[in-house]
């Protein structure tokens, strides 16, 4: 595939950094928001479990998942450029309205169970530093439905972009947690694939926590409302990648911490919210709060953006207006699902007595049955001219989309065999 951005153009233009920086700074977000969103309450918890449970053994399978990530983000990210329409919309045109249908049932039940599930993230970070839920979450909802209905496009991505920034907190804690560091690299040096069903059932469940199939929806929507087109792909391309990159960086740090502390001294933990209350008398009170005030920030972003992509997919998906830079009257069916979405999933997590556990997995049983149909369209759209006209798949990009695509496919097959 040719590349139809170029950073040449005039004499002054190559002369100028200033205006080369300014070109990036107006294309980079959507990559970088897409995949660090993606470490919300139920990433974080996870990756606290592969740390607690397995050591520094299964480090390295975050540089593979970490590859399979840029593949997929790729992918969307240029379709939205090429084509100018969000992956909703796409399916809708080329294989009609009822596979699309089908489709939304199962994107927005998933949505909304993980919506549920960063709500509950705030709650339990908060419960942390003393707040009890019944504070803490109606604030959250309040404070992450304005931020989006009452503010446009650019100033909504710089809040995203800022709360990418606090990720940082896990990584702070992984070196106050004192590491050894001479078994880290050789923990991802020498990879070793235990073959038991707990090790696989972690895998499957870090490479299920990582790519996502909202995320494909959102980035291409995001790319879309920004108004990024093919002569931006190549930035666009760059804003994946590190999104990716740093994405896998924070997940790094969040099993190295818990290995070191919560793994070597055998404590078992089921949530984000033990880890960080554990981690206390071993990493210190810095390391501790670092880790929830990481799963806070974390949560509050995610619950913007999980709402906000089911509300740009639907419609899509049946034509209605779609975009943060409307007015309420513009788009009212965007701005009521968005709302809906929030108020579902706050009000759950303040019901008693809900059971947040099996919803959080019934997500992710819908995760594993979606993600390799969203992928298939996503091939077959990417193959079709008529949308991507000569940026098609050329015949290695083909090759490893169909690897990736069989490989998750089996992965998500084995993750819900696994959990029965």
């Amino acid at each position: 595939m040719a590349d139809t951005f170029t950073m040449g153009g005039p004499p002054e233009t190559r002369r100028s950094p200033w205006r080369r920086l300014a070109l990036i700074l107006a294309v980079v977000g959507p990559g970088i928001i897409t995949s660090n969103v993606d470490n919300d309450a139920g990433g974080i918890t996870t990756y606290s479990l592969a740390g607690a449970d397995f050591g520094l053994r299964l480090l390295w399978t975050l540089a593979p998942i970490t590859a399979v990530l840029i593949l997929v983000q790729d992918m969307s990210a240029r379709m939205g450029a090429v084509s100018g329409k969000g992956l909703a919309a796409l399916i809708r045109e080329r294989f009609g309205a009822a596979v699309t249908f089908y489709l939304m049932i199962g994107l927005v039940l998933t949505n909304l169970a993980n919506t549920v599930a960063e709500f509950a993230g705030v709650a339990a970070a908060m419960g942390v530093f003393g707040v009890e839920a019944r504070f803490s979450v109606p604030l959250a909802a309040v404070l992450v439905w304005f931020l989006v209905v009452k503010a446009s496009y650019k100033a909504v991505e710089k809040v995203f972009l800022w709360a990418c920034l606090f990720y940082v907190a896990y990584i702070i804690s992984g070196f106050l947690a004192g590491p050894d560091w001479g078994q880290v690299w050789q923990a991802v040096a020498r990879p070793r694939l235990d073959l038991t069903p707990g090790s696989l059932t972690m895998l499957v469940g870090l490479v299920g926590t990582t790519i996502a199939p909202w995320m494909q929806f959102y980035l291409q929507a995001a790319v879309v409302d920004k108004g990024l087109t093919a002569k931006d792909y190549r930035i666009v391309r760059w804003d994946v990648i590190v999104g990716s990159v740093s994405v896998s960086v924070v997940a790094f740090f969040i099993i190295l911490v818990c290995a070191v502390t919560l793994g070597a001294q055998g404590i078992k933990i089921e949530s984000a919210e033990q880890a960080a209350i554990a981690l206390k008398p071993l990493a210190g009170r810095y390391a501790a709060d670092l880790f929830a005030f990481g799963l806070l920030n974390a949560s509050l972003f995610a619950a913007c953006i999980l709402p906000l992509s089911t509300a740009y997919t639907v419609c899509e998906a049946f034509g209605w207006e779609d975009s943060v830079n409307r007015k309420f009257q513009e788009a009212p069916q965007f701005y009521i699902l968005y709302s809906l979405m929030i108020l579902v999933g706050a009000l759950t997590v303040m019901w008693p007595d809900i059971p947040l556990i099996p919803i959080m997995y019934f997500s992710q049983v819908l995760n594993g049955l979606v993600l390799p149909a969203i992928l298939y369209f996503m091939i077959r759209l990417l193959n079709d001219p008529m949308v991507m006209g000569e940026q098609v798949n050329g015949p290695l990009a083909n090759l490893v989309s169909w690897v990736t695509l069989v490989a998750l496919g089996l992965l998500s097959l084995a993750m819900i065999y696994l959990s029965i």
